[in-house]
């Protein structure tokens, strides 16, 4: 598979303008949007990720992280609960030439974060120890470990490990805040897999609802891969 060395001009443009029109319809009265965030170990703690895991290339000995929450904005979003231990989650692990080793932590929260009607699969956040090219994205390396995964049109990542089975971002009342009840049902996922998952692919948002504020999508980690649709392009061209 080749991967694309930057995103074009047209994507950055193309993604600054999503960017604008979801931070306009944003309603003013939300409490938060649940997502998944997107987190870098540094020095042994997780950093908020500054771009999204389609285009982020963790090099080897990297560990990344996942959580689900119900967060206003990335200064308040929740960290993975488990710390970013590459030398655990990939012990005994070895890299073979042209690869490269990523640990990856999957946090699926909270029940009260949970839109009403599922409950995450684990209670406690899982690990993996993603082998993979070594050219390959953070995306590459979630897909390894946690399928399946689950896009919108806009590249923006909806579901690990089938968590949420519904929903992208979408914008929570105060009220709904309060009352998670309020929100629409649907069934609970499956735990993640620990064999490898292909390509992830975009997907049509289903939520219908508002996507994160523009400042939750300027930060990365809301996990917008920003110029999906050049990346996607162009890997199928590849």
């Amino acid at each position: 598979m080749t991967l694309p060395k930057r995103i074009t001009g047209w994507g950055a443009c193309a993604a600054a303008g999503l960017l604008l029109a979801l931070g306009a319809a944003a309603p003013a009265q939300a409490a938060g949007y649940r997502y998944w965030s997107f987190w870098e170990s540094d020095a042994g703690k997780w950093t908020y990720a500054t771009q999204g895991p389609a285009t982020a290339r963790p090099a080897d000995g990297a560990a990344i992280g996942f959580r689900f929450a119900l967060s206003e904005d990335s200064a308040d979003a929740a960290k993975p609960t488990a710390a970013p231990g590459f030398d655990t989650v990939c012990a005994g692990v070895e890299r073979t030439p042209g690869t490269k080793r990523v640990a990856v932590v999957v946090d699926f929260g909270t029940p009260k974060d949970a839109p009403a009607g599922e409950t995450p699969p684990k209670t406690a956040p899982t690990t993996g120890c993603a082998l993979i090219d070594d050219k390959g994205t953070a995306a590459d390396a979630l897909a390894a470990v946690a399928k399946p995964l689950r896009y919108d049109s806009s590249a923006m990542l909806c579901g690990i490990a089938g968590y949420p089975e519904k929903g992208c971002g979408e914008a929570v009342a105060a009220t709904e805040a309060a009352d998670p009840s309020s929100e629409p049902s649907s069934a609970p996922s499956s735990a993640p897999s620990s064999e490898p998952a292909s390509e992830p692919v975009s997907e049509k948002n289903d939520s219908g609802g508002d996507g994160p504020s523009l400042g939750l999508l300027v930060g990365g980690g809301a996990v917008l891969a920003l110029g999906g649709a050049a990346v996607w392009k162009s890997r199928r061209r590849g």
